[in-house]
């Protein structure tokens, strides 16, 4: 299985002073990732920023990204103060906007520090690639849809490992709604902090809605299950390496309404807390016609 570069997929084009396309990887079946408009959105930014680094973004997903069409990201720079820069990027495809995100940034200070400790857990060396986990699920599976084996055998640009993965059809018995993964970029990044953010930002959208899902017994095949990232919150606390392993704890203290929402900490392998995400996203079952 080839790998996708993260680097390369996330690059975009300068089309005006504020506006930059981007393209989405030919392998991508059915609809974008939400990582991918994620990062690019940071990446677009980025692009308009000097001398600071990005310590929060906040973003709503809209539509359904359409991966045979570019999109197109408009800056906003809404403002450059003398502490904080503010810019809010609207994604934009068919005319219609697709996803939005306002980002902070600021230069590296010293203040007071504390933080969370990271859970005890089997380390990744101790654990299998999901991926593998999944070909060979895969492989048992009969009659498998179309979408779902495109989407499970696209290329996966980063690696993930879990005491307790769960297949793309696995349902199975109800479970208490934590995880604990260790995830990386698979290819290397480089040595820019930008890139090494927008990659973690790509990466953190992943496992979320799965983690919400463990209680009910449903998966991402499960007859009239429908589920998609609603909104997406992350904060960046330390610098980040992303060619090296990182363990994302989850937890889901509510599912309610259709919605459910998750938690989740980034810790770095020597237990230094990067970055916390939080998001919402629907899930629900469509009711019988």
């Amino acid at each position: 299985m080839d790998t996708e570069n993260l680097t390369e997929t996330m690059k975009l084009e300068r089309i005006e002073v504020n506006l930059f396309r981007g393209t989405t990887a030919d392998n991508s079946p059915g609809r974008i990732f939400g990582g991918q408009v994620i990062g690019q959105s940071l990446l677009a930014a980025y692009e308009t920023v000097e001398g600071r680094i990005c310590h929060s973004l906040h973003c709503y997903f809209i539509r359904p990204g359409d991966p045979t069409v570019p999109i197109v990201f408009e800056v906003d720079r809404s403002r450059d103060g003398g502490s904080f820069t503010t810019r809010r990027v609207i994604a934009i495809q068919h005319g219609q906007q697709i996803f939005n995100l306002a980002a902070s940034f600021m230069e590296p200070q010293e203040g007071f520090e504390h933080q969370a400790q990271m859970p005890s857990v089997k380390t990744w060396d101790e654990l299998p690639d999901e991926a593998e986990m999944q070909k060979a699920a895969m492989a048992q599976m009969k009659d498998m849809p179309e979408e779902a084996k495109r989407w499970m055998s696209r290329p996966r640009p980063i690696e993930m490992r879990s005491a307790d993965a769960r297949s793309y059809f696995q349902g199975g018995e109800a479970k208490d709604p934590t995880s604990e993964v260790w995830f990386r970029a698979r290819e290397p990044i480089g040595d820019d902090q930008h890139m090494h953010q927008v990659i973690c930002a790509y990466a953190s959208d992943m496992n979320l809605l799965s983690t919400a899902m463990r209680p009910h017994k449903v998966h991402w095949q499960t007859p009239g299950f429908q589920s998609a990232s609603l909104d997406h919150a992350m904060w960046f606390h330390k610098p980040i390496n992303f060619n090296d392993w990182h363990l994302y704890a989850q937890d889901s203290p509510s599912a309610s309404g259709g919605r459910g929402f998750i938690r989740g900490s980034i810790f770095a392998a020597d237990g230094t807390l990067v970055a916390s995400v939080a998001q919402e996203g629907l899930m629900r079952m469509r009711k019988a016609k």
